[in-house]
């Protein structure tokens, strides 16, 4: 009796399996591309940034156009860029694609530490029915493509694969600067591969000296200046205000009450969050803000999110 009732909950690891992640895999698409219909390929602020990068690598636009620091956060933008096609359909496809695979390694990740099929399958929805991925995720910026990075990075760490964490540490960091902090997190953390990690941080600097200083030589400068100020405005910006709001009130509340209940593999997530909000914080002192600050940690935080009221609910059965 008490296999059954195994079996029944462990579907993802059953004999039954490949179809259970099939289907799974193929609801998460379909629903990120009805979550990301209502703003498909469209541009604005950064995004336009973004979009403008990807037209100047098809040659369409003059350097000139460009805007620091948009471009030197290549990778996304040159992806768009050389896959054919109408460039807004491609680029906002590429995050449909990246939002979705998110989401089947958020609840791949799940299951390698023992979540019930609830916590499985809630793992990946919670990163796609919601307000940062409803409003940002199919605008033309580079937080989708991070995000998948960073869930395969985590995917690393929980399966006890330091080379996929390495290689998704890599491209996380040529999508966006901020990501060489998973190289350092693996530095201190995976000292098996100390050699390798220095060696994947010295190829990450040179990546962004490259693209800084030589493949966009001669954009204007721009300089990040912390000040109080900074976060005051914010304050009084209810639309960001809103969006930060927004993208916390579900999942940061489930993170806490999670911490309680989560396996012990779970744990390393913990000082991933500390690191990664960072540069966040920096960013909050420097520059406006919204809720895709608190969307781009989701990897770290939705897997510890899911064990915060099934496993409670679990516990009351017993």
């Amino acid at each position: 009796m008490h296999q059954k009732q195994s079996k029944k909950i462990s579907i993802f690891n059953s004999e039954h399996k490949i179809i259970a992640w099939t289907v799974l895999s193929l609801l998460y698409f379909l629903c990120a591309f009805l979550v990301l219909q209502p703003h498909w390929g469209l541009t604005v602020e950064d995004s336009l940034a973004y979009f403008n990068t990807s037209r100047f690598l098809r040659g369409e636009i003059q350097f000139s156009e460009l805007r620091a620091p948009f471009p030197y956060r290549l990778l996304i933008p040159a992806v768009a860029a050389y896959i054919p096609g109408d460039l807004r359909n491609v680029f906002a496809s590429v995050n449909w694609v990246s939002i979705s695979i998110s989401s089947v390694f958020l609840a791949y990740s799940v299951n390698k530490v023992g979540g019930n099929c609830k916590q499985v399958i809630c793992a990946g929805l919670l990163l796609i029915i919601s307000v940062p991925t409803f409003w940002y995720g199919s605008y033309l910026l580079t937080d989708p493509g991070a995000i998948c990075a960073r869930t395969i990075f985590v995917v690393g760490i929980l399966t006890g694969q330091p080379w996929l964490s390495l290689f998704s540490g890599l491209i996380a960091t040529a999508i966006r600067e901020e990501n060489i902090l998973l190289l350092v997190w693996l530095l201190v953390f995976q000292r098996k591969m100390f050699i390798f990690n220095i060696g994947a941080i010295a190829v990450a600097v040179a990546w962004l000296i490259y693209v800084r200083w030589y493949f966009f030589a001669g954009l204007p400068s721009y300089v990040w200046v912390p000040s109080l100020n900074t976060i005051l405005a914010v304050m009084h910006d209810t639309r960001a205000v809103l969006s930060i709001l927004s993208a916390a009130i579900v999942v940061v509340p489930l993170l806490i009450l999670g911490f309680k209940h989560i396996p012990s593999e779970l744990n390393s997530l913990k000082s991933l969050i500390i690191l990664m909000s960072t540069p966040i914080l920096y960013a909050a002192l420097s520059v406006r803000v919204d809720g895709r600050a608190i969307w781009s940690l989701y990897p770290f935080m939705i897997p510890i999110a899911v064990y915060a009221r099934f496993h409670m609910r679990e516990d009351r059965r017993k």
